[in-house]
This record gives C-alpha cells, sequence and structure tokens, in this order.
C-alpha cells in the first residue's frame, strides 16, 4: 500500500479522535503514521501490516492505561479564584452575611460570612472556605467576643 494511503488513513483517524475524544482512534491514527513510515521505507504490505499492528497494540495495551490513570488525577495545585480557598485573609471593612471586604494574597475580595448570624470585625483573620462568584465566604479563625 503507498504511504500516502497510510497519511490519509492517520489524518482520518486523527480528526476522528478529535471529534470523538476516546484517546482510542488518535493511538490508531500514530500506528497508521509508524505503518506509513514503514511504507516509504519500501517494506511490502505484509510488513506494513504488521507495523500497524504492533504498534497499535503497543498504544491500546500500554499507552492508553497510562494516559488514562493520569487523566484522571486531580491537578496538583489550583489555580484562579480556586486557589484562594483555604487561605488567611484579614477583614478591611466589616463583614455580615450579605457584604464586606477581606484583603487575601493582596488583593482586595468582597466577602461575606459563611455563619449569617456572624459580624467579623475589622482586622479579624479570617478562613476563605468558598469562592462564589466574585464574592469570598469567610469563617472567623477565632471566636469572635
Amino acid at each position: 500500500m503507498p504511504w500516502f494511503v497510510w497519511l490519509l488513513a492517520a489524518a482520518a483517524l486523527g480528526v476522528a479522535e478529535f471529534l470523538t475524544l476516546t484517546l482510542v482512534l488518535g493511538l490508531l491514527a500514530a500506528a497508521a503514521l509508524v505503518a506509513a513510515v514503514v511504507s516509504g521505507v519500501g517494506i511490502g504490505l505484509l510488513g506494513q501490516l504488521v507495523a500497524f499492528g504492533v504498534a497499535a497494540a503497543a498504544g491500546l495495551l500500554l499507552v492508553r492505561p497510562v494516559a488514562l490513570r493520569q487523566m484522571a488525577q486531580a491537578p496538583l495545585s489550583r489555580d484562579g479564584s480556586d486557589a484562594l480557598i483555604g487561605r488567611r485573609a484579614e477583614v478591611t471593612e466589616e463583614v455580615t452575611a450579605t457584604h464586606g471586604l477581606i484583603k487575601v494574597s493582596g488583593e482586595e475580595w468582597s466577602a461575606r460570612a459563611l455563619d449569617e448570624s456572624l459580624v467579623i470585625p475589622v482586622g479579624a483573620l479570617v478562613d476563605v472556605m468558598e469562592i462564589e462568584g466574585a464574592t469570598a465566604v469567610v469563617y472567623p479563625r477565632e471566636l469572635l467576643p
């Protein structure tokens, strides 16, 4: 089989992988590229099919399980506003159940108290419990008087 037929097959499989995201068709596309190289070197159809089969089996049996395991793991670091959860902040404007301001990581954030009955005074240290839009939901580090 001519090498360009293998390249067309690899391209078609690559597009199909892009649309399905199964991690199977992409590995078959890589195997088709291996077969294209083998064809380009001048090895016959039987060698091309063996190369395709070996590359496909190696990809599906060795690479895919490792890749799926890596994709299933949670990221090691949080980014964006998620990185603020669990951080310590200082109250710069009294925080109640509906409004307030805190300073966390050098930035001012609007805030509200997690416990709606609390009023957290200026200067108190709080923990950021969650982020709701552009508002930090906080809880005091120490019991308030």
